[in-house]
């Protein structure tokens, strides 16, 4: 299995025409997926989707490939794996261009097989982070200066 420690993580840039085309082909799966997480987790951990609670399942969901900020890319023995930040749009009601520093995003992790055709969904990001107090915060929605690293789940 690939981790941050086997693999290089490349920098972090403006997706290209590859990664919009393996974004397009998981898009309905992120959105599904992204639309469960957040009904799952408000029974018990309703603080993952806090800053979006606001945000009905189709304005969570109403985001495209242009909605794609940044990926990295890594490769490994077994193919390509992509992380991407999406931006919700529906977050800031103005639709602000360019985007502002309290806009939210969500990040997500995919794999494209070295002999696969298409890209497959690995994971959204969340996040239980554990505070020196032993208090613990949990997310799942990010801001545009939170950066995009390697992660698992």
């Amino acid at each position: 299995m690939a981790t941050a420690e086997t693999v290089q993580l490349g920098p972090a840039h403006p997706p290209k025409e590859e990664s919009i085309k393996a974004f397009n082909e998981i898009e309905v799966d992120l959105k599904k997926t992204l639309q469960h997480l957040r009904h799952e987790t408000n029974k018990h951990e309703p603080e993952y989707f806090n800053a979006v609670r606001n945000l009905s399942d189709k304005q969570l969901t109403n985001f495209s490939s242009d909605d794609l900020k940044e990926v990295r890319l890594a490769t490994s023995a077994y193919g390509l794996h992509l992380f991407g930040k999406v931006l919700l749009p529906d977050s800031d009601p103005e639709h602000s261009y360019p985007e502002k520093r309290g806009d939210l995003y969500f990040m997500f992790r995919a794999f494209i097989g070295g002999d696969a055709e298409t890209a497959k969904l690995h994971c959204i990001h969340m996040e239980e982070i554990e505070k020196p107090d032993g208090d613990k915060v949990f997310k799942a929605i990010y801001f545009q200066n939170d950066p995009l690293e390697w992660f698992d789940v």
